[in-house]
């Protein structure tokens, strides 16, 4: 008969001291899952309830569940469907410009230089300002009478007369997205800096003595090392643009029109303004749904590749 093995009959020992931290672990983090669950889980199933009902707080009486009702006129409003073309646009334009811009920047305050602590610094002080104070600022940088912008301008001999720079439809949007660009850089900046530190200099030592010119340590080590670090900025930059709200709504209003009308203006315009809970509830899950399916397909395009750990 073989004798039995030691480890054998310390196997259930094991299995019950693990069951046991496996409970005390749970026991100790269920304060903190109770209140991200009132806190959070709660708020987004409620919302998605307000969602499917008729609800408007100046008409109480009237109040009841519709189902997605609320979703298929939502389809249907041209308010929407406009506003879903800007947001898109305005998104595009806001990715675009802080991925190019962050990176360029993060390559720059990579390099050693003198002074490049105080540089690194101010690079963050666009990103210290909350929404609405950037608004404000750059509503004043564009005012029409006494914007630092005209003066500027009018000093280099570029235009004649001040230009109301916000009252045109194609200017307001452009200037509109400079500003939301200006706000969310500093932090796009700081993940693709983090990332560059993370390269080992030993690469581009080693093609830089094989003869590969700057572009090409650029695509071949650079950009594919700092795949990950760009997947984050991406779903950031898309979630902070699809959300964008508080530097739109101070510098534009929406305006002019509809030009700067983004969903998420649309969405407090109608849930505050208009107390419709419904379909602004409709509105936040919408938005939810496009960011949700973005950053899906950034995850399916860009985390498989650049992965040098596996």
């Amino acid at each position: 008969m073989r004798p039995r093995r030691p480890w054998c009959s310390a196997m259930p020992e094991v299995v019950t001291a693990t069951r046991s931290s496996t409970r005390r672990a749970w026991l100790l983090n269920l304060p903190m899952i109770v209140i991200l669950a009132l806190l959070v889980a709660y708020p987004i199933g409620y919302s998605f309830w307000v969602s499917l009902h008729r609800y408007n707080v100046r008409r109480p009486r009237a109040i009841r569940f519709i189902g997605l009702e609320n979703y298929v006129s939502l389809w249907q409003d041209p308010a929407f469907l406009h506003s879903l073309a800007v947001t898109g646009a305005f998104v595009v334009v806001v990715v675009v410009a802080t991925v190019v811009l962050a990176l360029t920047l993060a390559i720059v305050l990579h390099q050693s230089f003198p002074g490049r602590g105080v540089l690194r610094s101010l690079a963050l002080l666009p990103w210290a300002m909350p929404g609405v104070v950037n608004g404000l600022m750059w509503r004043t940088i564009f005012d029409a009478k006494t914007g630092a912008l005209n003066g500027l301008l009018t000093q280099l001999g570029i235009i004649d007369t001040y230009q109301a720079w916000l009252s045109s439809p194609v200017s307001a949007f452009w200037f509109t997205a400079l500003a939301q660009v200006w706000n969310t850089m500093p932090f796009a900046t700081i993940l693709l800096l983090a990332g560059l530190s993370t390269i080992p200099k030993e690469l581009h030592d080693s093609a830089a003595v094989d003869g590969a010119g700057v572009v090409s340590r650029f695509t071949n080590i650079t950009l594919p090392w700092l795949l990950h670090p760009l997947l984050i900025v991406l779903i950031l930059e898309t979630m902070n643009s699809f959300r964008a709200f508080d530097t739109i709504y101070v510098l534009t209003g929406g305006g002019p029109g509809n030009a700067t009308e983004v969903i998420a203006v649309l969405n407090v315009r109608t849930a505050l303004f208009y107390t419709d809970f419904g379909m602004g509830s409709a509105y936040s899950w919408m938005i939810t749904i496009f960011t949700l399916v973005i950053s899906v397909i950034y995850v399916g395009i860009l985390y498989r590749r650049g992965n040098f750990e596996s």
